[in-house]
C-alpha cells in the first residue's frame, strides 16, 4: 500500500494534469461529458435492477441499490473522466500543496460541473429514446426517488451532500493507495454502497436521476436546481474538508525545525 505523503505527492501531480487540461477545454467538456454519462449508467442499472424489488416490497431494496450503483464510479476511474466530486478532493490537495492556485481549482470545479450536467442528460436523452425504463415499476421509482428528494429540506439535502462526498473522496483516495486491479474496484465499491443504501446525496446522481425524472415529465429542472443548490455545496465541503484537508493535515510530511 502507498503511504499517505506519497498519495498526497501522487493526488498533487494529480491536479497539477487537471489544471493543465484547463487550457484545452474542449478535451475537457467531452471527459466531463462521459463522466456524467458514466453515473447515468449507475441509475439506469439502478432503476432497471431495483425497481421490480421494489414493486414487490423486498426488504433488500436498499442493499441491492447500494450494490449496483457503484458500477458507476468505477467506469469513471478506470476509464478516465472529469467528475466534479472527485475534482473536489484533487484540486483541494493541489492547492493546499501550492502545486495548482485557486483559479485552477474554480475552474475545474465549475468546467467538470457543467460538462457532468450535460453528459448526463445526453445519456438521459438515449435512455429515453430507448425505452429501457419504459416498463412501470421502473417509472414509478423514478418519480418516488424524485419526489423523496424534493421532500428533503435544505439543510438534510446539505449535509446528505456532505456526508456523501466524504464516503465517494474516500473511495477516491483508498483507490490511489492500493495496488492492483481488484483491490481498487474493492475500495471504490464498499463506501459508494453505503452512500447509496442509506440515501446521502451525490451532486451528479441527481442530475441524472432528474434528467432521466424531465424527459419522462416526473420531475422538473426546477427542482433540479433546487437540489443542486444544498447538494453541490455540500459535496465540496465532504470532499475538500473532510477529505482533502483533513488528509493534509494528517499526512503531510513536517517541516524540518
Amino acid at each position: 500500500m502507498i503511504g499517505v505523503a506519497e498519495s498526497l505527492d501522487a493526488t498533487a501531480e494529480t491536479a497539477v494534469r487537471k489544471a493543465a487540461e484547463l487550457r484545452s477545454p474542449g478535451r475537457m467538456l467531452v471527459s466531463s461529458m462521459l463522466a456524467g454519462a458514466f453515473i447515468g449508467v449507475g441509475e439506469v442499472l439502478l432503476l432497471a435492477a431495483v425497481s421490480p424489488l421494489v414493486a414487490g416490497h423486498s426488504p433488500w431494496v436498499k442493499l441491492v441499490e447500494g450494490a449496483v450503483f457503484p458500477i458507476a464510479l468505477t467506469m469513471v476511474m478506470f476509464a478516465g473522466a472529469q467528475l466534479f466530486t472527485s475534482n473536489v478532493l484533487v484540486m483541494t490537495v493541489g492547492a493546499l500543496a501550492g502545486r495548482t492556485g485557486r483559479r485552477d481549482l474554480a475552474g475545474s470545479w465549475g468546467f467538470s460541473l457543467l460538462g457532468n450536467l450535460a453528459g448526463a442528460f445526453g445519456f438521459a436523452a438515449l435512455v429515453h429514446a430507448s425505452g429501457v425504463l419504459a416498463a412501470p415499476a421502473a417509472q414509478r421509482m423514478l418519480a418516488e426517488l424524485v419526489h423523496g428528494k424534493e421532500a428533503l429540506g435544505g439543510g438534510e439535502l446539505f449535509w446528505r451532500g456532505v456526508l456523501c462526498n466524504f464516503l465517494v473522496c474516500l473511495a477516491v483516495w483508498m483507490f490511489g493507495r492500493v495496488e492492483g486491479d481488484g483491490a481498487k474496484a474493492l475500495v471504490l465499491w464498499l463506501p459508494v454502497l453505503v452512500f447509496v443504501a442509506v440515501g446521502f446525496e451525490h451532486c451528479v446522481a441527481d442530475m441524472a436521476l432528474y434528467a432521466l425524472g424531465v424527459l419522462d415529465g416526473s420531475a422538473s429542472v426546477g427542482g433540479l436546481l433546487r437540489t443542486l443548490l444544498y447538494v453541490v455545496p455540500g459535496n465540496a465541503v465532504g470532499g475538500a474538508v473532510l477529505v482533502g484537508l483533513a488528509y493534509w493535515v494528517a499526512g503531510r510530511p513536517a517541516r524540518p525545525a
